[in-house]
């Protein structure tokens, strides 16, 4: 059995590897933590929630799309406040049951349920890449921030994810960006002062790519999409990745086009 999380397989092999026992179900349109077998694209995840959290310190948040909520969660250990939206209905009872110290709301992304210049720091991880309306979106959150507020988007990068296709490789995103398209979406939406990172694999990830033919990304994906067992040495590379395997860069230090993900953190004007 095989689908898509957010940027990535959702990596349920057949009749192998770890039992799989999810407290959300794996739909495709999200990832969850505490699954070997998803651990690589949940550290993927998680790495931007952890660089990023030092932003929010004492902070009023808004995460626009919280998923199964740790990364919300993890924020709420040092906002002030921290308020999460999500569409799907059952990811909002997971998150109001798991994570108490989260305030979550069910609402579509593009109308907020939050007043004018109510927040200090909007989060949007892995999400934006989903929505059919990406600019209604971006106006939403100038509204909803204060001004010099801060919005920070991740998605996965379209160049190096759905390389050379007009239409993404993952099946539950609508519109895949690069960093120019990104960063010209957060001018038009009302932000300035668009700062762009982009995240790559560390040296101990650059060790799992050679041992796996050059990309683990590329030995999980076909794996998923055959249904072809995994071997011992890929589902043991894959639960040991930590956040500490990716690194996160800005254009001054390397090509932002050849990054995994964009990381955009940009001003309210």
């Amino acid at each position: 059995m095989s689908a898509f999380t957010p940027d990535g397989p959702e990596l349920i092999p057949a009749g192998t590897g770890p039992a799989v026992d999810a407290v959300l179900t794996l739909t495709g349109e999200r990832t969850i933590p505490d699954l070997d077998i998803e651990n690589y694209w949940f550290r993927r995840h998680e790495v931007v929630y952890e660089r990023l959290a030092p932003r929010c310190v004492d902070r009023d948040v808004l995460e626009a799309g919280c998923g199964e909520g740790y990364g919300a969660d993890l924020i709420a250990g040092v906002a002030r406040r921290v308020v999460a939206v999500d569409y799907d209905e059952s990811a909002v009872a997971h998150v109001r049951s798991r994570y108490p110290r989260v305030e979550v709301m069910h609402a579509n992304l593009t109308e907020l349920p939050l007043p004018d210049a109510s927040v200090d720091v909007v989060v949007n991880f892995q999400v934006i890449e989903h929505l059919w309306d990406q600019g209604q979106f971006i106006r939403e959150c100038a509204r909803v921030l204060r001004p010099s507020g801060l919005l920070m988007v991740s998605t996965p990068n379209r160049i190096t994810f759905s390389p050379g296709r007009d239409t993404p490789i993952n099946p539950f995103h609508t519109r895949e960006l690069n960093a120019d398209e990104l960063t010209e979406l957060l001018l038009e939406g009302g932000f300035s002062d668009v700062s762009m990172s982009g995240l790559f694999h560390g040296p101990r990830l650059r060790e799992m790519d050679a041992r796996h033919g050059g990309s683990i990304i590329d030995a999980q994906i076909e794996r998923a999409v055959t249904d072809a067992p995994w071997a011992p040495e890929l589902i043991a590379d894959v639960a040991a990745v930590r956040t500490a395997d990716f690194e996160l860069s800005g254009r001054e230090i390397r090509n932002i086009d050849d990054s995994l993900d964009l990381i955009a953190i940009a001003v309210r004007r």
